[in-house]
């Protein structure tokens, strides 16, 4: 796997490579100075190429690629090229060079890129598989079994490039938070590393007044086991990939809208509302009935036919 470090982007390739069970390594590509700056279009630092001793992409080729990150694409671009198209290569999210860049490329729906290699889905792959939601239900976590139901995950993401949460944001969540927990709920609250201190600090006080749980860092991560044992679930808008693990989970998601969220990303908002998956989150639960929306698997068979057909194909005749 070749990634230029975002745990975003990380999280995606990893939750494919486990679904189609292979073994992996995870490449990082340098992020920063010229190479960084011109990517996705530009070389690679030849220092980091292939037939190096080391590097990122030092060792032999190996059977598949998957990458994601705008960084990541011309070392992508590096392996198929030197490997002379033996090495699979597939891209998560568009690699803004066009639908011949890899063999596979997935785009979530809401994107324009369309093509022989592209594959879409409404939602985007990730690490919250059905099996980890069954065992963190199964032996549930200390820290949360305690709490009385109903029990609300509330997913707080944070500043982008897209958007910035104002103070009147911060507030309105804050408010329609406290509002929850007085009709009884139990807040289970993570902040992101992005998020605003003054949010986190406000969130942190309205779990310890209201007798919910907030992760502070310490200890094993609960993600997984807040969103196995949530009644509902609650999510800031900023984060599509969040919105994507919350509906995994067949639990109400209802969604905290923040004015300038990406606008692509309310098209999957809308979609995920017309299936029954997503409300409004207007300081109150709601009622909601759907299968868990997981494209995860959906989208690693479909890796896993264009591998076949691109093996088929290498082999002489």
């Amino acid at each position: 796997m070749v990634t230029d470090g975002k745990a975003g982007d990380e999280n995606q390739c990893v939750g494919i490579a486990e679904t189609l069970g292979l073994a992996y390594e995870l490449r990082r590509v340098p992020a920063n100075g010229i190479f960084g700056w011109t990517a996705p279009w530009g070389p690679i630092d030849p220092r980091q190429g292939p037939h190096r001793r080391k590097g990122a992409l030092a060792g032999p080729f190996p059977e598949i690629v998957i990458a994601s990150g705008r960084r990541s694409v011309p070392y992508m671009r590096a392996v198929r090229r030197a490997s002379e198209g033996r090495t699979f290569t597939a891209f998560l999210k568009d690699p803004r060079t066009g639908q011949d860049s890899a063999d596979f490329i997935w785009v979530p729906d809401y994107d324009d890129l369309r093509g022989p290699s592209v594959f879409t889905t409404l939602t985007a792959p990730h690490l919250v598989t059905a099996e980890r939601i069954a065992a963190a239900r199964a032996e549930p976590d200390p820290r949360l079994a305690g709490l009385e139901r109903p029990r609300v995950a509330v997913l707080i993401g944070g500043d982008s490039r897209h958007l910035s949460y104002r103070k009147a944001d911060m507030l309105r969540l804050t408010t329609d938070l406290r509002k929850l927990a007085g009709s009884g709920c139990r807040l289970m609250v993570t902040v992101s590393r992005r998020t605003p201190n003054p949010l986190r600090d406000s969130v942190k006080a309205l779990a310890h007044e209201t007798g919910g749980f907030l992760w502070d860092g310490t200890g094993r991560n609960p993600y997984v086991a807040m969103l196995a044992l949530a009644d509902a679930i609650v999510v800031t808008s900023d984060s599509a990939n969040m919105v994507s693990e919350a509906v995994s989970t067949g639990a109400p998601v209802l969604l905290f809208d923040l004015p300038r969220t990406y606008i692509r990303h309310r098209r999957m908002f809308a979609g995920l509302a017309i299936a029954g998956a997503l409300k409004p989150f207007t300081g109150r639960l709601e009622a909601l009935s759907y299968k868990p929306i997981d494209a995860t698997p959906v989208i690693a068979a479909a890796l896993a036919r264009r591998y076949a057909e691109h093996r088929s194909a290498q082999a002489p005749a």
